[in-house]
């Protein structure tokens, strides 16, 4: 692996920069790091900052590494996966964050390396992993699985509607044991009316797989809640997904940080919901017409982003006791 390999354009590096434009000087957060760019791009915009890089992708880290050399003083790294939070931040003595990003799902480099598994476009082995330390991977859930069990998770990750053909086809197939074969199976699998529309047929099948190799729906949750929980008051979180459901699981743990609740709303709240954060945006911001037509992964990004607050009772206002009180 090269650090040309992890050469890419952040997607929607001018809107990210403005979201951090005017939180509290201090350390932010780039959970998701990669090749650095996010990164790169906030260090050059503001001299009170710093990065804590953290990625489970050791190729990532060591080419993050070169891209922000430029800032040695002002990066720290971690090896880890983005809901870690906490020990990475302990790791390097942090207590408080000013920030945090997340941009989610598989990079462009990621899917260009055939050898990683991630792309129906390049031959390779059935890989997919994030972290190559992990034992489990692709071969695993597409020669391992049942039937039954493919298909929820080629419907449930990759909103597909021809999941029971594909799950069908893939069991009937065995073994399979690399990404163009898979793809092959996958495409065969759809009727050709339907292959003709929506990109490379096997697309949301590979991207499925991925999910569910590394749980990267099941761990979002509790990593935006620990980001939330971390940040000081005026410090803000982005998250920029590319899946339905990644959105979905977004929008609801920003929902429920932001104090929403069931109680009508011409009576008092009753419920004891906190508040913690308030909406940025209420409706997710879109990359522009330009950038979806240059930078292909740009082309489902959803940006949503929340403004750390002091924690308030929604049944009185009243601040409830809070560690990141902006006194840390």
């Amino acid at each position: 692996m090269t650090n040309k390999a992890f050469d890419h354009d952040p997607v929607m590096r001018g809107e990210i920069t403005a979201v951090f434009s005017s939180v509290p000087s201090g350390t932010i957060v780039d959970a998701t790091l990669g090749g650095g760019g996010h990164s790169a791009a906030l260090l050059a915009s503001r001299d009170d900052i710093d990065i804590l890089g953290i990625d489970q992708d050791v190729d990532a880290l060591e080419a993050a590494t070169t891209a922000l050399a430029g800032y040695p003083d002002r990066v720290r790294t971690s090896r880890r996966r983005f809901d870690q939070l906490d020990e990475a931040m302990g790791e390097h003595g942090i207590e408080a964050i000013s920030g945090a990003l997340f941009d989610l799902g598989v990079s462009s480099p990621q899917l260009d390396r055939g050898d990683r598994g991630f792309s129906y476009r390049h031959d390779g082995p059935l890989d997919m992993r994030m972290d190559a330390d992990q034992t489990w991977s692709a071969d695993d859930v597409v020669n391992g699985y049942g039937e039954r069990d493919l298909a929820r998770v080629i419907r449930r990750y990759g909103d597909e509607r021809f999941a029971d053909r594909i799950a069908r086809a893939i069991c009937a197939a065995r073994p399979i044991q690399t990404t163009t074969e898979l793809a092959s199976v996958v495409t065969a699998a759809i009727p050709a009316a339907a292959r003709r529309t929506g990109g490379h047929p096997a697309k949301r099948t590979f991207q499925a797989i991925r999910i569910e190799v590394n749980d990267e729906l099941g761990v979002l949750p509790e990593a935006l809640d620990a980001a939330v929980e971390a940040t000081r008051p005026g410090g803000r979180i982005a998250v920029l997904s590319y899946h339905s459901g990644e959105d979905r699981i977004v929008k609801e743990r920003f929902a429920s940080a932001s104090g929403a609740c069931d109680c009508p709303d011409d009576l008092p709240c009753v419920c004891g919901a906190i508040q913690t954060v308030r909406i940025v945006r209420g409706v997710p911001k879109k990359p522009s017409a330009d950038e979806r037509a240059s930078n292909r992964r740009a082309a489902s990004a959803r940006l949503r982003v929340v403004e750390r607050i002091v924690a308030t009772r929604k049944s009185d206002g009243l601040p409830v006791d809070d560690h990141a009180d902006g006194g840390v």
